[in-house]
């Protein structure tokens, strides 16, 4: 069996084959070197969340870093004052400004029930499915400046958002072009 680096059409073209100029700095060991959580100084930065459990409303947004200050200033700028606010058990979402309920991944708990009424309502589910689709939407891309990371956040949040409106748009579009023709 041929190996596929044997074959002629899969020879690495273009900048892959040439070295780095600075050998203590390759980018893929600066991403893969640091542990913990990222920042913007350290080439890894965050994209912070949020969304609505009944209006499915999202908002995103690149943050400087993971810091419960900066984490809770985004959740007071995005919510109202009584949200209740569900997280995992991340440190920087402890003792928000918001009421919380959290779910601790480290300990295998996944969703909780509160309220005894048969329904695990403190969850993630629905903010994990969008980093699915934004990881998603980034891929093809195989690397992005953070200088233009925003950008690419926002295309997904209008995504998003717009998704979650369009079945009542389009429900009042077809009633105006019924009842004028």
């Amino acid at each position: 069996m041929m190996s596929l680096k044997s074959m002629k059409c899969f020879k690495q073209r273009g900048k892959k084959g040439k070295k780095h100029s600075d050998e203590a700095d390759l980018p893929r060991k600066r991403r893969l070197s640091r542990r913990g959580r990222g920042n913007f100084a350290n080439d890894r930065p965050p994209v912070f969340g949020i969304v609505g459990r009944t209006s499915r409303q999202a908002r995103f947004q690149v943050i400087p870093d993971t810091a419960h200050r900066t984490l809770d200033k985004w959740i007071v700028h995005w919510t109202h004052g009584n949200t209740l606010v569900y997280s995992d058990a991340w440190q920087g979402y402890n003792d928000l400004t918001r009421k919380q309920a959290q779910v601790n991944h480290h300990h295998n708990e996944w969703a909780r029930d509160d309220d005894g009424d048969g329904i695990r309502e403190v969850h993630t589910n629905r903010i994990e499915g969008l980093w699915t689709g934004l990881r998603s939407l980034l891929r093809p891309f195989r690397g992005i400046s953070k200088h233009y990371l925003n950008g690419y956040v926002a295309i997904y949040q209008c995504y998003v958002n717009q998704r979650s409106i369009m079945p009542g748009f389009l429900s009042q579009l077809v009633k105006l072009h019924s009842s004028s023709t």
